[in-house]
């Protein structure tokens, strides 16, 4: 026997039905509880948060570019565009950190962004030696701000952006030395490196730039598609090659090199051979998925970690599936979907990392910037993590060998009149 209902449906006249009905009711009258979200805990952390930076901001802007027309009703705006606001104007810095020109000022700052325009190393695609422009450019989309994890970079850290290392187009090996001293530098300094690059080639000499500055062992975890293990490709030392030299160094042992989502068809035996007999650890994309992603950063952290005093992050922007990245010179199927790379990344660096590069963002073959905002997110969320975590800084404990490099001697300003023009 049925009801009739409004539009001419109906139901059955049944207890069962009508039991059904009412279970559904209140079902759907049931909400779970707000204070168990992350939006709503995220929301409650916001109201923690510091806002002395941004206030110090605004008045900086205000002091650098005017103070706005007399039409503006809000009275922060000045009239040259300074510091974060608006994000499509400016001159790009990454994340519109500050500028440290005098590189002698980077050790004011917990965290300094190096650009290493180089892509000598590649074998296939060029372009990324435009990575670093890119990266900066799309970087202006973003707030220091991370709502989930409830974190402001501006009001819990500082960063600074160094600019580009003066790399050598045709001259590989004149550029790693030129990129491991900038890079010995910064770390000597005491402000964390974050390396944007250019090829993969790079990793060997950033590498080698904070071995030389500390007596510690250091691991790597390596998030890549490719083993990038092998000697030589093409007679030289390529971006195929960073990790067999960088695991020559005396104390960067081969057994805490952790390589995550290697696999495909563009792994070259040559290096399947030297990490077998060299014995380092390799982590597939199919191991990924059958582990999960917490059970792969525990696995990564505890190889990586293992006998050494602090780990170096390599994240090359090819290991995420080539349909969310298509600006690489080397694009790969198959690899991490983006949620899936953000939290590996985040993962190993809440631990802390003494160094970090983001390499291979290739712009002439970027598709709406999204490779390179990729690359820029990746950065931030590995900076973010290692705030929310306490660990940003862990480095400097194991600084027992910094390098002093002479600077040249100037006074005065660039480009600039003795005394200001007067009207």
């Amino acid at each position: 026997m049925f009801h009739d209902l409004p539009g001419g449906r109906s139901h059955p006249h049944h207890p069962q039905a009508a039991l059904a009905r009412r279970a559904l009711r209140e079902r759907r009258q049931h909400h779970p509880d707000l204070t168990r979200l992350q939006g709503w805990k995220a929301m409650q952390k916001e109201g923690e948060l510091p806002e002395g930076r941004w206030d110090e901001e605004r008045r900086w802007a205000l002091r650098m570019g005017l103070t706005g027309a007399d039409s503006i009703e809000d009275k922060s705006i000045p009239t040259f565009a300074r510091g974060e606001l608006p994000h499509y104007a400016g001159i790009n810095t990454f994340l519109k950190a500050p500028y440290v020109e005098d590189v002698l000022e980077v050790a004011h700052y917990d965290a300094t962004v190096l650009g290493i325009p180089f892509d000598g190393g590649t074998t296939y695609r060029p372009g990324t030696r435009f990575g670093p422009q890119g990266v900066r450019k799309i970087s202006a989309l973003y707030t220091p701000y991370n709502y989930e994890i409830g974190v402001d970079l501006r009001e819990q850290m500082t960063l600074c952006d160094a600019g580009d290392v003066f790399t050598i187009p045709a001259n590989i090996e004149k550029s790693f030395d030129q990129i491991s001293r900038a890079v010995s530098h910064v770390y000597s300094s005491g402000s964390l490196p974050i390396m944007i690059g250019g090829d993969h080639s790079i990793g060997f000499p950033c590498v080698r730039g904070i071995a030389e500055c500390t007596s510690k062992k250091i691991g790597i975890v390596h998030f890549d598609r490719h083993a990038d293990i092998q000697e030589k490709d093409l007679d030289e030392r390529m971006h195929t090659t960073p990790w067999f030299h960088s695991t020559n160094l005396p104390n960067v042992p081969a057994k805490n090199l952790v390589q995550i989502g290697i696999g495909g068809w563009q792994v070259p035996r040559e290096a399947v051979k030297v990490a077998r007999e060299r014995e380092t650890n390799i982590i597939t994309m199919s191991d990924v998925e059958k582990m999960g992603i917490d059970k792969t950063i525990e696995m990564a952290l505890e190889l990586a970690w293992d006998g050494v005093d602090m780990v170096y992050m390599s994240f090359d922007i090819d290991s995420i599936d080539c349909g969310f990245v298509p600006g690489t010179g080397w694009p790969e199927p198959g690899g991490f979907l983006p949620r899936e790379a953000l939290a590996l990344a985040s993962g190993v660096a809440a631990e802390g990392i003494c160094g970090m590069e983001l390499v291979e963002v290739s712009p002439p073959y970027d598709t709406s910037d999204i490779t390179a905002l990729m690359g820029t997110r990746v950065i931030v969320d590995v900076l973010g993590a290692m705030v929310s975590n306490g660990t940003l800084g862990k480095h400097k404990a194991h600084i027992d060998k910094p390098v002093s490099i002479p600077h040249g001697e100037f006074e005065g300003k660039r480009w600039s009149n003795p005394e200001p023009h007067k009207i």
